[in-house]
């Protein structure tokens, strides 16, 4: 079962608190099972319903993952104002099948977070556990 520390929670409620009404977006990293690690993004759709990843930043922050010695374990977003589940735009842009992607609902004062493998529009969630 997949884990993320309750610091990584509360950088990325932080995060999406910041960006709203916009969704805010980064990546998870960390080592096996365990992400330990937040990289803000930024979403340069400036979009409420979906985002997209700045290239340039994205083959930084991957070069600084691998410098802290951490493996990329998911692509992760904000629903400001919907449920944490994959829309119909985040199913059709999931390109690679084998990361996870995390939804995190802004909807309720305490985020609400679940992952999702999506494989050829297919979806799957997956255990996600919140500790440490």
């Amino acid at each position: 079962m997949l884990k993320i520390t309750k610091e990584v929670v509360q950088q990325i409620h932080a995060h999406g608190l910041r960006e709203q009404p916009l969704e805010a977006c980064g990546y998870l990293a960390g080592k096996e099972e365990l992400i330990s690690r937040y990289y803000p993004m930024t979403n340069v759709d400036k979009s409420p319903e979906h985002f997209t990843l700045d290239p340039q930043e994205q083959f930084q922050i991957v070069k600084t993952i691998r410098q802290d010695n951490l493996s990329l374990l998911a692509v992760c977003h904000t629903h400001p104002a919907s449920p944490a589940r994959p829309s119909p735009e985040d199913i059709r842009l999931a390109y690679d099948p084998q990361i996870l992607y995390v939804i995190v609902s802004l909807q309720s004062p305490e985020p609400v977070l679940r992952a999702f493998r999506i494989q050829q529009g297919a979806v799957k969630e997956e255990s996600l556990s919140v500790g440490i």
